[in-house]
């Protein structure tokens, strides 16, 4: 069985933080691996273009989730209509193509021997088949470490549905690219990023670079440590020519597992960067020496 980047896949329920989409574990069968989902094909793409996006929520009331994505899509999303659901009404639906769907999953990698899992939100068309790791997958990127604090990344939560949906529109264009279907596709922009500027809170940098003289070392162009205030500010004005970094990997007591790294610009929404490596007593979970001295390479 091949190592899985991007393939979501559900966990034993250990892992979760909350009951998430308690029915996909009647439908799942939890597998230490699984086949990748299906990249779209010409026809899936002109299927997701007519189609009724479906936001699936949490069957919790008092789910900060469910506030936080609404609010995202709404004010956002804007390539297909939008209608919200529950997570039976997503079992009853997702064999519809009429149907597409953002939903919440918990994911884990083969290659990933820690036993950690992650928050991915997903993009996935719906479709006739037995399975829900079969529906066609147009994005799936990654939130936070399993068990995280929603508000690891409520605050970027808007600038993510815009990626999505740049994303999925880049899919639908360019349905036979299946380079698409890794996040790795955009590292063809990091020659860009030296004519930007870099918002990054200093959590998500390992101690070898967190602090300015410490990344000038290795990094020459526009870099601020900033607090997630900032960030806000700078996702909610699109400030032209900011990227911002999104980390996802382990924090607190859990110190292992996948650390994974983006760069994604305020502006237009787009990847400039992303590349994933293990957390372990070398390697901390954050932007590392390595990273800045690929993106100053060019």
């Amino acid at each position: 069985m091949r190592n899985i980047r991007f393939s979501c896949l559900l966990v034993n329920s250990y892992h979760m933080k909350k009951p998430l989409l308690l029915a996909f574990l009647i439908l799942f069968i939890s597998m230490a691996n699984a086949q990748q989902r299906p990249y779209p094909t010409a026809a899936d793409a002109e299927k997701f273009v007519k189609s009724v996006t479906c936001v699936v929520l949490e069957d919790n009331q008092f789910s900060f989730y469910n506030s936080e994505i609404k609010d995202a899509v709404n004010k956002y999303w804007k390539v297909t209509p939008v209608r919200y659901i529950s997570e039976t009404e997503f079992n009853v639906m997702r064999t519809d193509p009429a149907y597409s769907f953002i939903v919440l999953t918990i994911t884990n990698f083969s290659n990933d021997k820690s036993g950690s899992a992650y928050d991915f939100l997903n993009l996935l068309l719906g479709a006739d088949v037995d399975e829900l790791d079969q529906l066609p997958e147009f994005c799936a990127i990654p939130l936070s470490f399993a068990g995280a604090p929603e508000e690891e990344y409520s605050y970027k939560l808007g600038l993510i549905v815009r990626f999505m949906e740049y994303h999925a529109q880049l899919v639908t264009k360019n349905p036979t690219t299946t380079a698409l279907r890794y996040l790795k596709y955009y590292n063809k922009n990091v020659p860009d990023i030296r004519n930007k500027t870099i918002l990054v809170r200093e959590n998500d940098l390992s101690p070898e670079i967190n602090s300015l003289e410490r990344i000038s070392a290795y990094y020459p162009y526009k870099v601020r440590i900033v607090d997630e205030e900032e960030i806000i500010r700078a996702v909610d004005e699109q400030a032209k020519d900011v990227l911002i970094v999104h980390k996802v990997g382990p924090d607190g007591v859990k110190q292992t597992g996948t650390c994974m790294k983006m760069l994604i610009g305020t502006d237009d929404a787009v990847m400039y960067y992303y590349d994933s490596h293990m957390v372990d007593s070398r390697n901390a979970s954050g932007l590392l020496i390595s990273d800045l001295k690929r993106l100053a390479r060019f």
